[in-house]
């Protein structure tokens, strides 16, 4: 009856609602962006080296300012950060929509544009991560990220679909439109956010106070094992950038194709996380994470060799899957070691690395594919690179495999 109340409750929660109605908004429009934007540059230069260089362009700024936009989620109004790093994203779709239908798109715009849009995402997610224990009360908040989390990869199911259907039909430049229309709709919700209580301004940034979260950072293995492993293991796995080429040179199925590759993603991601809100904590916190991790590297190298479309999309989804598991593990290994008076800057520094492993991942697969001049051969050595990492980590920091979870009754539960 617990469970049923609580759940009864967050669906009559209207501020709970619209959190996730931004939720809903940003990841469409996100992934409708991403697609875009790879298959623009893929079709504008033909080479797998420009699209290893939009995740630079991304990461590099992102990189730069990560963990003072993690301070400043932490010492002013989440909404207003939130709200004003949706304008960027606003700005740049309405700009490459208005070149591209005007024939004036180009590699070196699309890269600026992602540029600026590194920089918005390092305010983004810290300002979106720390605003949801605002919103509902403390009792039902890991049911909260559960059903945020679901409803988030449902719209990453559809966005990628959406945006490959638009391309197929129409062009790029309707794809940028739709972003434009889903982040308006986004930043109503944000101004419909009441908070139940006042969100703690210090206006007080220092340095010392940033250099506390890395420290932390470096003296905990697990929580650095963790974040490590992470990142070197998607930084030489991930396929993303490749699935243009996968789409139309190796698999032959074209825009649609393309989205609905992407889209395989999302699903396995999504069935993952609703079996996740379903089952019991998983006290091997630390063998479960690195076992994940090897079949994430290990359904990488089957995808590479794939040359079946139904074939790939399964195991495609596969990865998603395994990754979904082992952000799980990752976010509870974090979040749960680390005081709670540190948690936003770890939060912001653990940022960068997930920012690491989806950007210079990119890029590795694109040069890597370009000095092999093979597609397939970038994605099954990334996925040989995941299998050697999770080896490396287990000689280097075998306390990671020992990771337990440890009940505390002082911790707050984990931010997803």
């Amino acid at each position: 009856m617990g469970t049923r109340d609580s759940l009864r409750g967050l669906l009559r929660n209207r501020d709970f609602g619209f959190y996730v109605g931004v939720r809903v908004a940003t990841m469409l429009g996100q992934s409708i962006q991403a697609a875009a934007v790879m298959w623009q540059v893929y079709d504008l230069s033909g080479s797998p080296v420009a699209l290893a260089f939009v995740g630079i362009a991304r990461f590099v700024p992102s990189l730069a300012i990560s963990v003072l936009a993690g301070a400043i989620a932490d010492t002013h109004d989440r909404r207003a950060v939130l709200a004003l790093a949706q304008l960027s994203p606003l700005g740049t779709s309405a700009a490459l929509w208005a070149l591209t239908a005007t024939g004036h798109a180009s590699v070196p715009v699309i890269y600026a544009c992602m540029a600026i849009l590194g920089v918005t995402v390092s305010f983004e997610a810290p300002a979106r991560q720390t605003l949801l224990p605002l919103v509902v009360p403390r009792e039902s908040f890991q049911r909260a990220v559960a059903m945020a989390t679901t409803v988030q990869q449902v719209a990453s199911i559809f966005g990628p679909a959406g945006a490959g259907l638009a391309i197929a039909q129409s062009g790029v430049a309707p794809a940028y439109l739709m972003h434009v229309g889903l982040v308006l709709g986004g930043l109503v919700c944000i101004a419909c956010i009441r908070i139940r209580e006042a969100d703690a301004v210090s206006g007080r940034l220092d340095l010392g106070m940033m250099k506390e979260g890395i420290h932390f950072i470096w003296s905990n293995r697990p929580v650095l094992g963790a974040m490590a492993l992470d990142m070197f293991a998607v930084i030489f796995a991930g396929a993303d950038a490749l699935l243009p080429i996968y789409a139309r040179d190796v698999l032959g199925v074209g825009a649609f194709g393309y989205g609905l590759l992407t889209s395989s993603k999302a699903v396995g991601a999504l069935i993952t996380a609703v079996g996740l809100s379903l089952s019991p904590p998983v006290r091997a916190t630390g063998r479960t994470l690195m076992l994940m991790v090897t079949i994430y590297g290990a359904a990488t190298i089957a995808f590479g060799l794939s040359t079946w479309f139904p074939l790939s999309l399964i195991l495609y989804g596969l990865t998603a899957a395994a990754d979904q598991v082992s952000v799980v593990m990752r976010q509870t290994i974090i979040q749960l070691d680390t005081p709670n008076a540190l948690r936003g800057r770890v939060s912001a520094v653990n940022q960068v690395f997930v920012g690491a492993s989806n950007q210079l991942g990119a890029t590795e697969s694109g040069l890597v594919a370009a000095w092999a001049n093979s597609a397939v051969f970038a994605v099954v050595s990334g996925g040989v690179g995941c299998l050697a990492t999770v080896a490396l980590i287990l000689v280097l920091i075998p306390s990671l495999w020992r990771h337990t979870l440890q009940p505390r009754v002082e911790s707050p539960v984990p931010v997803a």
